[in-house]
């Protein structure tokens, strides 16, 4: 049946234990166990029955289940009403049925085989044994009942019964009586698992015995009664079909229920997965088109908001994160809902690309890493964010919700972090790219196949509800937004951000672990080299127009974008940005130290269109009055060469907040500060600019702020990372050798008594030496107990070769290395057996 997988060195005899069912693995076998549960892992376990003990804790089998598809886990939940061991066949009837499912027979071996190989599974195909901890934690009991929806044995119901009452339920089932209640009901088992003799019982049945029965077989078995139940009760009851589980509640017996549904432990296996179904199809070089300017928009984006909180952005709340009112105001800075906003911000983020400065007054500011982002090629840019948001564990869709406490979840906040959210994306991704190329998935046969793949993380909740579901639901909106996919399908550089290019691979493992840092930077590489051709390039110029407005069509290059940034202000976005000029951008301009010539020649060299006179006559009339008034600090002074000018701010109503007084015809003082007094005269029309003490122009220069240098957020991991090869090597090696030194054989030594399992061996000083030098001289192996400097004592297995200065150098099986031991440090020594050396 195929079901060896992973078994290696067989013994001669059925193991006894999930222990000696593991030492006759090969090492191969091994690898897949530690591999498919890396808890295991931490710390590496001393030897293979340490092993086998932590792979039966109840925290190691609840992750290992959790880990399971549905079938699988059916299959576990199978073997867990099954009689312990049960042969294979047995296992085959309660998931096929008397009737047989040819889907089940195919699928059902490699079934038996992921348990196996995850060690929730022991035994040979003819002694099947679910792990206790497994079984316990499936079995079915009234405080938990099993998903199978069947209740207790006939053994396990009639436990406390008196042998006069189950003598009478034999008498009532037409069955002769027994001398002990053990044989009792011995005899009402083998009643109810024999098809004929069940079928003729329930042939004399009442019909509304019959309907009892119907509302119970499928679970949940438990059913209340009275103490006058009625006649159809009281005939089940009374033959043993209904059996007490308390006064007032009766059980359906197992095997009874079997027979009732044809042999099956569920009503409806699963063995083959849901199918992702395509919704739509299109072009493959239309999803990539439509993906590549989506990723164009994505970039534009965050560097809009990056721009944005240039100069320091929110404030940090005390208990960390964005407030709400920050967030609508990034939201309505950026043109989008809230929700998009707090998956920008994340992103960014994510990508260590803004982060807290660290102030007292703590703002959130793009770090240095943003300025060299800044620098990389746009596919590059977009292959870093994307990276970030397929590794992050933060969870944007979570923002606004309410953590367990009832507390509100922020953008940036500490608890977004769902160890679930990278793997349940890269699962996303390969189902997607499991899809004709252009084809975009039918959401609802999506999240049921997530669901068929993890049916106790996700449960049978409606779509939406659980974790894993609305995980799914989220990475098809982010991805969108993002660029890696087209009207819902994946584009070809979104598969290649993918382990091996986005192969489609249907194994779920594929998706679930975790990608190393090469295998994620030759992803994004991929990915950016795809993406390269499909992004337009920068473009060093503008197209000006005679209503004061600039066309840039394309994205712009760096030191022209940055100036223009500073000259006009942005009108609309989309495939050519549109600026626009007004007096207050002009005299931005200037105040960051541009002179009108200098706007000119700018204008001049990057426009593609003569500059249109208006804007010229714009800029020439901004900065001709741009500085005719000055403001500097008294509290606060103005002054002017024309005291016509002065005048007329005197005169105008507006002024009268500012509280201004003439201290000369060419000075006025005011009692407001040169802030205020400075807003205040360019709301009234004019174009001051503020001065230094010796009456030199302040040039007031957007001041980039800056955190200190910040690392991204490390992901929060779903349990532990899963191991690559060469640490999966270097563990069985080690459990191996630490095996070996524990159970290996040693001489006996009638003098003194044998250490007890797992303890060190004691010898004198003078025996120490003297074994080891035996030892050397013969080329023979010596089992050691050894306390290293840390006072950790273990066993090891030596082959010493040289003894000399109170050491001793030795060949160690334990290590498979060369090492030199103090002889000191050696609690004693012991020969092995002949049959070991």
């Amino acid at each position: 049946m195929g079901t060896e997988g992973t078994e290696g060195k067989g013994s001669t005899s059925a193991p006894r234990t999930l222990a000696e069912a593991l030492r006759a693995r090969g090492d191969a076998g091994l690898a897949v166990l530690l591999r498919a549960r890396p808890d295991l892992l931490v710390p590496v376990p001393s030897d293979l029955t340490q092993l086998a003990t932590r792979a039966g804790t109840r925290a190691s089998v609840v992750r290992a289940l959790e880990r399971l598809d549905r079938f699988t886990l059916q299959t576990a939940e199978a073997l867990a009403v099954a009689p312990d061991p049960a042969p294979y066949p047995v296992l085959l009837g309660l998931m096929a049925g008397d009737d047989g499912d040819p889907d089940v027979e195919a699928a059902l071996p490699g079934a038996v085989v992921v348990l196996r190989d995850q060690a929730l599974l022991w035994g040979d195909d003819d002694r099947l044994r679910l792990v206790r901890t497994a079984r316990e934690l499936l079995a079915p009991s009234p405080q938990h009942p099993s998903p199978t929806g069947l209740g207790p044995t006939v053994a396990e119901a009639t436990s406390g019964m008196s042998p006069t009452r189950v003598q009478e339920i034999l008498a009532a089932a037409g069955l002769p009586a027994t001398h002990d209640p053990v044989s009792a009901v011995a005899a009402l088992t083998a009643l109810f698992t024999d098809r004929e003799r069940m079928g003729a019982l329930l042939d004399t049945a009442p019909m509304e015995a019959l309907g009892v029965l119907d509302r119970l077989v499928w679970g949940p078995p438990y059913g209340e009664v009275t103490a006058n139940p009625a006649p159809p009760v009281r005939w089940l009851r009374d033959r043993g079909l209904l059996l007490p589980a308390t006064t007032r509640t009766v059980v359906l017996p197992r095997e009874a229920a079997l027979h009732l549904r044809a042999g099956r432990a569920h009503r409806v296996p699963e063995p083959v997965a849901p199918v992702v179904a395509p919704a739509r199809e299109h072009r493959p070089q239309v999803v990539d088109s439509t993906a590549a300017g989506q990723a164009y928009t994505a970039l534009a984006t965050v560097d809009e908001l990056l721009r944005e909180w240039n100069e320091g952005g929110p404030a940090v709340l005390r208990a960390g994160g964005l407030s709400v009112r920050d967030l609508k105001r990034t939201a309505v800075a950026l043109d989008v809902t809230e929700p998009v906003a707090a998956f920008w911000v994340e992103l960014a983020y994510a990508a260590g690309l803004i982060a807290a400065d660290g102030e007292a007054d703590e703002r959130y500011a793009p770090t240095p890493e943003y300025d060299e982002w800044l620098d990389l090629p746009a596919a590059r840019r977009w292959a870093r964010l994307a990276a970030a948001w397929l590794a992050a564990t933060r969870t944007p869709g979570l923002v606004g919700g309410q953590d367990a406490k009832g507390r509100s979840l922020s953008a940036l906040g500490p608890d977004l972090d769902r160890g679930a959210a990278p793997e349940v994306r890269r699962r996303v991704l390969t189902l997607l790219a499991g899809l004709p190329a252009g084809a975009s998935p039918d959401p609802e046969t999506l999240l049921s196949r997530l669901r068929w793949e993890r049916p106790l993380r996700g449960g049978t909740a409606p779509a939406g509800v659980d974790l894993r579901a609305r995980l799914a639901t989220w990475t098809l909106t982010e991805a969108e937004l993002l660029g890696v996919t087209g009207r819902g399908a994946l584009s070809a550089h979104g598969r290649a951000l993918l382990p091996g290019g986005g192969t489609g691979e249907s194994v779920p493992a594929v998706a679930a672990a975790g990608l190393s840092v090469d295998e994620a930077a030759r992803g994004a590489a991929r990915a950016a080299a795809l993406l390269a051709p499909l992004l337009p390039e920068p473009v060093d110029h503008v197209l000006l127009q005679a209503d004061l407005t600039a066309v840039a069509p394309g994205p712009l290059r760096r030191p022209l974008a940055d100036l223009l940034a500073v000259l006009a202000d942005v009108e609309s976005k989309g495939g050519a940005t549109v600026y626009r000029f007004t007096p207050a951008s002009v005299r931005r301009a200037l105040d960051a130290g541009q002179a009108a010539a200098d706007l000119h020649a700018f204008l001049a060299a990057h426009s593609r269109t003569p500059v249109p006179q208006p804007l010229a006559y714009l800029i020439d009339d901004v900065a001709r009055r741009h500085g005719h008034l000055r403001v500097g600090a008294a509290s606060a002074y103005v002054r002017c060469d024309d005291d016509a000018v002065l005048g007329e701010i005197m005169a105008d109503k507006r002024s009268a907040s500012l509280r201004l007084r003439r201290l000369a015809p060419t000075v006025l003082a005011a009692q407001a500060d040169p802030a205020a007094l400075l807003e205040g005269l360019r709301s009234m029309g004019f174009a001051p600019a503020a001065e230094s003490a010796e009456g030199d122009v302040l040039i007031t220069r957007a001041h980039a702020r800056r955190t200190p240098p910040r690392t991204p957020p490390a992901p929060v991991p779903d349990g532990p990372p899963a191991p690559d090869d060469t640490l999966l090597g270097a563990a069985v090696k080690a459990i191996r050798a630490g095996d070996l030194a524990s159970t290996v054989a040693r001489k006996p030594e009638p003098a003194r008594p044998a250490a007890a399992d797992g303890e060190l061996p004691r010898t004198s000083a003078a025996e120490t030496l003297a074994t080891v030098q035996a030892a050397a001289l013969t080329g023979s192996a010596l089992w050691i107990g050894y306390v290293n400097a840390d006072g950790a004592a273990s066993q090891r297995v030596i082959a010493p070769v040289r003894v000399e200065g109170g050491f001793v150098t030795a060949y160690d099986h334990t290590a498979d290395e060369v090492r030199t031991y103090p002889l000191h440090r050696i609690t004693g020594v012991a020969e092995l057996a002949d049959d070991q050396v």
